[in-house]
């Protein structure tokens, strides 16, 4: 049997430490929350490798550098109320779990869903909740939240999505242009979105993320 215990600890000492994360709250949760658990049984074996994992349809679970480093440019506090964005097989979802007061995580893809939804349920996440439904709505009974994480490419970020953000609360997304990408941290104020660099990323487009195209005459 693999060792997964020891394939965290290596995930998080070449992959995450050298990365430049050095919080204490994200090294914690990914040295404790089992990766292997959140992914595919037939690719449990690549859980700690380093690369995004195909989850089929389009989407991935993004590698640990690209996750890790997402947090590290916003990290939730222990009493924030964090909306998530494609929450996948529910990895991290957990990881959000471990540091915030409670987390939605918004899954459109019925499949996957469902699988995070009992991936966090066997795991004892109970302070997590899963709703199927359009990534690009959001979820807007249960806000207005304090911090939105997307975990997946994006082109802009819907004003539904703005709406359900408290005034000075933030937003973390990785913005694709093409082949390249950026993740950006935008903060709210007068319900306005600004944004700022934190690192180069790149992640497979969200349903629902994508600019209309425009024409010129």
């Amino acid at each position: 049997m693999a060792d997964f215990t020891q394939r965290r600890v290596t995930m998080v000492d070449t992959q995450v430490r050298p990365s430049d994360v050095t919080k204490f709250p994200i090294l914690e949760a990914m040295l404790s929350i089992p990766r292997e658990v959140y992914v595919p049984d037939a690719k449990r074996d690549l859980a700690y490798v380093d690369t995004p994992i195909d989850l089929g349809e389009g989407r991935q679970l993004l590698d640990a550098r690209a996750i890790a480093k997402l947090l590290e440019a916003l990290t939730p506090a222990p009493a924030d109320l964090v909306l998530e964005i494609g929450a996948s097989t529910g990895y991290t979802t957990a990881l959000l779990a471990r540091m915030a007061e409670a987390v939605v995580a918004v899954e459109e893809d019925e499949d996957l869903a469902r699988d995070a939804e009992a991936n966090l349920s066997d795991e004892g996440v109970d302070n997590a909740a899963v709703v199927a439904g359009s990534l690009a709505e959001g979820s807007a009974k249960h806000g207005p939240f304090d911090m939105v994480m997307i975990f997946g490419g994006v082109q802009m970020v819907p004003n539904a999505i703005i709406d359900q953000l408290k005034e000075g609360g933030h937003i973390a997304a990785i913005f694709m242009d093409g082949p390249l990408g950026e993740a950006r941290v935008g903060v709210k104020s007068g319900g306005r979105m600004s944004w700022r660099m934190a690192f180069n990323a790149t992640a497979p487009l969200l349903p629902g993320f994508t600019k209309e195209p425009s024409f010129a005459f």
